[in-house]
């Protein structure tokens, strides 16, 4: 028997329900207005008053209206056709709604109940399995979509039957296993689970050990990201977060990606919609929007589903590994993530925090990232969620709260300066700001150790401490003048020049230095750290300043040149004339 109850108060899109029985915190619940009905979720219980969020404009509703509460949590639907499609935050699909807006109460299945799916058994009759263990596959696009026992099976079963090798559709039964007792349960193709849990269906979840590349050379190079880690991009309005968010999500090593728009402004999510369908996945071959799925919610969408869209994307990105896949679950922004917690603590009149943000956010912020991670399947098999969020801190600042907060849950730090935005220093990452802890990780330097170079960290540092060195230089030159500083000064500075015009700078729009392969990063890094470590013994800064504008000039149009090509070889070999040309003055 349902639980149900009456509308007795209204705050916005805060409802305060008088419940007739039982309620359960995050439970889900319907609130009838007219013929109207929207979905809420209950936050906050006190006695029988139950204070819910809908999810929709509470407008024309009444005190005294009916709500039903559902008894379970709000899922996400998990099952093969979910790739290339756009969601809600409530994994509603957005391209089944009608009308240019989406109108109050609207609800779509999130996958196609009709669709027929190859299905192949991996599983045989006798075999122990237990929740998340792989019973068969579908072809979902070009990913092998694995059937698992449902993640709420908490047991260990018998498996009992397989389907045979066919056609069938998600609700179809595929297998039938037996529990310790003798009951038999069918299994189908889907499967619910909870946004609000972390799905924890795994052996083990060491600590990364691998790097994922980006293309990215200030990323791959300077800061490296874990496979399996966690990073943020703060930056002020303007800086280029989304730029360098969809080019690491074109260009990552990643079997699937996930993209949560949390509240962007609609322009920057139709970029999304108009650019994913027609790009090439230079990995695969295949459309990008092939193995992206997208989970949208602009500015002008409820506030409350904004909260929730982050959820369901992280879910969906679990479910993906559990499959024994790598996933990149991207979010912009965070920030205003955040704003949604802000308003429901505020409508629910609790103590508020710095900025008027939930005491807690640090704590939700840690929780939501603690999600991603590499994981060790029970058959052996490894799976990853990369998550990747930007911030949007208000003026610029990066003493706001959400960034505070999510620096003490990240390990990696991009923080976008807008001193070189408005330079026109792309990807505008601060190399002095930003830091990836994975360097410290003894698997990591091992891995590069193994896949790069011997001692390849240092050879990092040693890049960083030239930037260092480089912009404390520049602060000498600015405050005393050009002659009054020695030669050397000036060459420090031009040395990290040189490092940022040619590494930490990256065109995202031209073809072929949007995406630069490791093999190509460690050769200019190493080349590029080798002029910084020769003594040049300039006369002035003057012939300092000229030489090294020209050897920029030089690298740059390397740096736009096909990897390996003739026109390629011939910048290397002027470069290398260049150089001896100046070392025989």
């Amino acid at each position: 028997m349902k639980t149900t109850g009456r509308v007795n108060g209204i705050i916005s899109n805060i409802v305060i329900v008088k419940a007739d029985g039982p309620v359960g915190q995050n439970e889900i619940c319907y609130v009838r207005t007219g013929g109207t009905k929207m979905m809420a979720e209950v936050i906050k219980v006190v006695g029988d008053s139950a204070y819910v969020q809908v999810f929709d404009s509470t407008r024309g509703l009444k005190v005294g209206d009916k709500v039903e509460f559902e008894g379970h949590m709000l899922e996400a639907t998990l099952a093969p056709g979910l790739l290339s499609r756009n969601y809600d935050g409530l994994q509603n699909d957005l391209e089944k709604m009608e009308g240019l807006f989406i109108a109050r109460g609207s609800i779509t299945d999130p996958i196609d109940y009709d669709a027929e799916w190859d299905f192949k058994p991996l599983a045989g009759a006798g075999d122990k399995v237990s929740a998340a263990s792989w019973l068969g596959e579908v072809k979902e696009q070009w990913v092998d979509h694995k059937i698992m026992v449902p993640f709420t099976m908490t047991d260990t079963y018998t498996v009992k039957s397989v389907a045979a090798e066919g056609k069938y559709k998600v609700t179809d039964t595929v297998a039938v296993v037996t529990d310790a007792e003798g009951r038999d349960h069918a299994i189908t193709m889907v499967q619910k689970w909870p946004v609000k849990q972390a799905v924890r269906c795994y052996a083990e979840k060491p600590r990364p050990s691998r790097v994922m590349a980006t293309g990215v050379r200030a990323i791959d190079t300077f800061n490296p990201m874990a496979e399996g880690g966690t990073g943020f991009i703060p930056g002020p309005f303007g800086a280029g977060k989304t730029v360098l968010q969809h080019a690491i999500s074109k260009q990552a090593d990643a079997d699937v990606i996930v993209m949560v728009a949390c509240g962007e402004r609609a322009n920057e999510v139709v970029e999304i919609f108009k650019e994913f369908p027609e790009l090439v996945d230079p990995r695969t071959g295949h459309k990008l929007m092939e193995r992206t799925i997208i989970v949208c919610n602009t500015s002008n969408m409820p506030v409350a589903a904004r909260e929730a869209s982050v959820y369901t994307g992280m879910t969906i990105g679990e479910y993906y590994r559990s499959m024994g896949l790598k996933v990149l679950v991207m979010a912009d922004s965070t920030s205003r993530w955040a704003q949604a917690l802000r308003e429901m603590s505020n409508r629910l009149e609790e103590l508020p925090g710095q900025d008027a943000f939930p005491m807690d956010l640090s704590a939700i912020i840690s929780n939501f990232y603690s999600r991603a991670g590499l994981v060790r399947l029970t058959n052996g098999a490894t799976g990853s969620v990369t998550f990747l969020g930007t911030v949007s801190p208000a003026g610029g600042n990066l003493k706001e709260p959400v960034t505070e907060s999510t620096k003490k849950a990240a390990r990696c730090f991009y923080a976008l300066s807008q001193g070189r935005a408005d330079s026109k220093r792309y990807p505008a990452i601060d190399p002095l700001e930003s830091y990836s802890k994975y360097l410290e990780y003894p698997e990591i330097r091992e891995y590069l150790d193994e896949r790069i170079e011997k001692d390849w960290v240092d050879l990092v540092y040693e890049g960083k401490t030239v930037v260092q060195r480089g912009k404390e230089a520049n602060d000498q030159i600015n405050i005393l003048g050009d002659d009054g500083v020695p030669v050397e000064y000036h060459e420090r500075f031009w040395k990290s020049e040189l490092i940022d015009f040619v590494i930490l700078q990256q065109d995202a729009f031209d073809a072929i230095d949007a995406n630069c392969p490791m093999e190509r990063q460690k050769m200019m890094y190493e080349m590029v750290i080798g002029i910084c470590r020769r003594d040049f013994g300039f006369a002035d800064f003057e012939e300092c300043s000229q030489f090294f504008k020209g050897l920029i000039n030089l690298f740059r149009q390397m740096n736009y040149s096909e990897w390996g090509s003739e026109k390629f070889e011939d910048y290397k070999r002027q470069i290398e004339a260049y150089l001896n040309q100046q070392t025989t003055k």
